[in-house]
């Protein structure tokens, strides 16, 4: 009988609900690590989320660690982020044994190069390459002290980011994040996103209306939804819903304006999944190439045609999926034509031939079963 593989996994928070970007790539991990037989020793910071007994059946323990108020840590040259991820008894139980540490994001770095741990491998799953994450949300924010907060913040990760050279493994998200990395530090893999799809399920023929997702408290989002409003489908015929958590006041507003706009605000998971498998066409564009975007994986998944900008797909493999307008009378022009098209079987099994050589949960984590051991 093979010897039980154990692993800590470090969260910036708690995975559970898997409702929003870093914390869907943790959660699937985890569970496509637990049906390998892995055992998993979560330790996960816990502010703003419940503690989840959805946790605890997956991972042979789960430890919950308080984190730092912003006023404790803020004056610190270690960045916000990391350097409210601090805890002794995180240390302690890091330390007390041979097994493997996975960090889940430079969030979580703070004990990477610590000598307690030098005994150990440690892999690092980079979500974003963080300062550059921060400076873009620096440019899109309008508020004085958030922006320099952002500003500030990506200036420390920039210098931070060079605890990395302390790991045994980085595992960056998308093709672009690889190229960036492994020009920096040694031992990088390609490891693609963990989601909640675990078969492709995809409506022949058409829909009614258009479709913009995603957590709409976000200014990334939420200014890329306002653009859909103001420069793409105002004056059109088809119909765009956009649905999310949390929308802005400026977004609410400029849709009340908007007869042929719909806003759907902080669906639950099934009217959402819902709203993505029957609409015609997903348009998704963003203005910051960073990472992946988790909701174009989800609606390749369950969705018909995918309409976006570059850099929503530039260099993540998932080009020739989607149809690609970077302006917004091309992407005008895309809607009236997709709206006469339907989906057809061909073009669903093309997809799923891609996606599942690319996005498989359980081969994604048997490939790092096999970095790790």
């Amino acid at each position: 009988m093979s010897e039980e593989r154990h692993i800590h996994i470090v969260a910036f928070n708690v995975p559970y609900p898997p409702n929003y970007g870093g914390v869907i790539d943790v959660f699937f991990k985890i569970k496509a690590l637990s049906h390998l037989g892995i055992k998993v020793h979560l330790h996960t910071f816990h502010y703003g989320r419940d503690k989840s007994s959805e946790l605890e059946k997956l991972c042979a323990s789960v430890h919950y660690y308080p984190r730092q108020k912003f006023y404790q840590a803020i004056y610190s040259s270690v960045p916000y982020i990391v350097g409210s991820r601090q805890s002794g008894d995180l240390l302690a139980q890091l330390s007390a044994d041979d097994h493997p540490v996975l960090f889940e994001g430079l969030h979580t770095c703070l004990y990477l190069e610590h000598p307690a741990l030098a005994h150990k491998l440690k892999a690092v799953r980079m979500h974003n390459i963080e300062w550059d994450y921060y400076k873009s949300l620096g440019k899109v924010e309008v508020n004085f002290f958030r922006k320099f907060y952002f500003f500030s913040e990506s200036r420390k990760l920039k210098k931070y980011e060079e605890v990395l050279k302390g790991a045994n493994l980085i595992l960056a998200i998308s093709p672009n994040d690889t190229t960036y990395l492994k020009g920096k530090f040694e031992r990088v893999h390609l490891l693609p996103a963990f989601h909640a799809n675990e078969q492709i399920n995809i409506k022949e023929g058409g829909g009614e209306y258009a479709l913009y997702h995603g957590n709409l408290g976000i200014q990334e989002n939420n200014q890329a939804a306002i653009y859909l409003c103001s420069k793409v489908f105002k004056g059109l015929p088809q119909k765009l819903v956009i649905a999310g958590r949390e929308p802005l006041e400026s977004l609410t507003k400029l849709v009340k304006k908007l007869p042929n706009i719909e806003l759907v605000a902080n669906p639950d998971d099934a009217t959402m999944q819902q709203l993505i498998a029957n609409a015609h066409v997903h348009v998704l564009p963003t203005f910051q190439a960073t990472g992946i975007k988790l909701k174009l994986i989800n609606a390749l998944f369950n969705g018909r045609f995918c309409l976006v900008n570059r850099k929503m797909v530039e260099n993540t493999g998932l080009e020739n999926l989607c149809i690609i307008a970077d302006s917004a009378e091309e992407m005008q022009a895309e809607i009236g034509q997709l709206f006469n098209s339907s989906m057809t079987p061909a073009a669903i099994e093309s997809r799923k031939r891609l996606l599942q050589s690319q996005f498989s949960n359980q081969a994604n984590a048997q490939r790092l079963a096999g970095l790790i051991w």
